[in-house]
């Protein structure tokens, strides 16, 4: 029976590329599959687009390519990522340049777009097409006027179309978080629309794979002190059978661990129904999945189960949302706390003197709640040192520059033992976040692949 090993060489945006060098070395796979994306992240690189059209895509990709194209012209590795972001194009040139530098001659590097739809949203909405909030139900009006993008999730057509045109490198925008680690499943394996079962197998699978070192020992709430060698954590690497059973492993030599337990945290991970994990390509019912520990480091899955994929797909879209100011000051032993809390009524009251427009207030104190909020305990024993951070939301920059401004005079006119003060931080310019569902014929009707070769 036919078997492909896959290996996931990112989590997030900024993750380490050291761990997939490591499995591009030593870890035989096939594929490379990338997931940078998350709603934060497209509002990041929405700003990077802001103030340069020909950014948009993750800028790490750079240094990812530099590290990884010298195995894909020696081993054959393919590469897929959604790291276009919103720039895919910018992203595919980029690619290119970098494997022009590195004399890479026939490379094939294809992009996926189409999940761009902030331009269609006015004829959507001729076309009667409902944008309302998929949670709450809320008329798309109130935020019409300030949308900066909106994206749809896509899931792997595209990409294993890319495949067939014979792309060594895919770079797609916004795709489901498993659609890179499901599409050399469909590409090589043909599976098809309606093999459900298996196709709810490869989305387990990306799924287990798509957080990095979230799934072999990083960011583990078990038993997490006797996880070794942190320091060179391996990411996780999938052997996977035609029929869809896999072996879930990483890299020989690294650092981590891959156990039933660690799997089985990323399993639960932002699942909300686990009888129906929506995804453009398959439900996927993971009730009756078995983990079965098979070795060190081996964990075999099956039992996923999979029904007709949805009729819509949801969309993300970002909106101005008003102005963050913020600043941040440290108060020691003794009475520490006691110190920033005095420090917030004053500072409260300052901006009411000087008739500060907020739409929000929040304050934290570092060392106390910050993390855990109200559920935070008062302590019984006198802290060492509390770091009072405030924030507010306003409509316009201005209001919200004057926050910092209130700081400095605190040093001789507060409570004792100011210190630590961070600044006053510019204003930063916030985006909301939308969520709707809309007919996925609509969307992937416009989706196109463009494969580009290295001269």
């Amino acid at each position: 029976m036919k078997k492909l090993r896959i290996g996931a060489a990112q989590g997030f945006y900024g993750d380490s590329i050291l761990p997939a060098v490591e499995t591009a070395r030593h870890g035989d796979v096939q594929y490379l599959c990338f997931d940078c994306l998350a709603e934060l992240t497209l509002a990041i690189l929405q700003k990077d687009r802001q103030k340069d059209p020909a950014k948009g895509y993750t800028r790490d990709i750079t240094l990812s390519m530099q590290k990884l194209l010298p195995y894909v012209q020696d081993k054959g590795i393919k590469i897929l990522t959604n790291a276009g972001g919103m720039n895919p194009a910018g992203a595919q040139q980029e690619v290119m340049r970098i494997a022009h530098e590195l004399g890479m001659q026939g490379l094939k590097v294809a992009v996926v777009t189409g999940d761009d739809i902030l331009e269609r949203l006015p004829k959507f909405r001729q076309q009667g097409i409902s944008l309302q909030h998929m949670e709450d139900g809320r008329d798309i009006d109130s935020i019409l006027d300030r949308i900066v993008f909106a994206n749809a999730y896509l899931g792997v057509d595209g990409i294993v179309e890319a495949l067939r045109q014979g792309a060594d490198i895919v770079i797609t925008g916004r795709t489901t978080d498993s659609a890179q680690f499901l599409a050399p499943l469909v590409y090589e394996f043909g599976w098809g629309q309606e093999d459900w079962n298996r196709l709810a197998q490869g989305i387990l699978m990306g799924h287990l794979m798509e957080c990095s070192g979230q799934a072999t020992g990083g960011n583990f709430s078990g038993n997490w002190q006797a996880i070794e060698d942190f320091e060179r954590l391996g990411f996780p690497v999938a052997e996977i059978r035609e029929d869809g059973e896999f072996i879930l492993t990483k890299t020989v030599g690294t650092g981590g661990l891959v156990s039933i337990d660690t799997v089985k945290e990323q399993l639960l991970y932002e699942i909300h129904d686990p009888s129906a994990y929506m995804t453009p390509d398959v439900v996927l019912n993971m009730t009756d999945v078995r983990l079965e520990d098979t070795g060190p480091n081996r964990v075999r899955v099956t039992g996923a189960q999979g029904a007709k994929r949805p009729d819509r797909l949801k969309v993300v879209m970002g909106y101005s949302d008003g102005w963050l100011g913020q600043a941040m000051a440290g108060y020691s032993w003794p009475d520490a706390l006691g110190k920033a809390q005095a420090a917030d009524r004053i500072l409260r009251k300052q901006m009411e003197r000087i008739k500060l427009q907020y739409d929000e207030i929040q304050t934290d104190y570092l060392g106390y709640n910050s993390l855990h909020g109200r559920l935070a305990r008062v302590p019984e024993e006198e802290l060492n040192e509390v770091y009072l951070r405030m924030v507010v939301r306003t409509q316009r920059k201005e209001e919200a520059a004057k926050l910092g401004r209130l700081f400095p005079p605190l040093a001789l006119n507060g409570p004792p033992s100011m210190s630590g003060f961070t600044g006053m931080m510019p204003p930063r310019e916030l985006l909301g976040m939308w969520s709707c569902l809309i007919p996925r014929e609509v969307v992937e009707s416009k989706v196109q692949v463009n494969v580009s070769e290295v001269e």
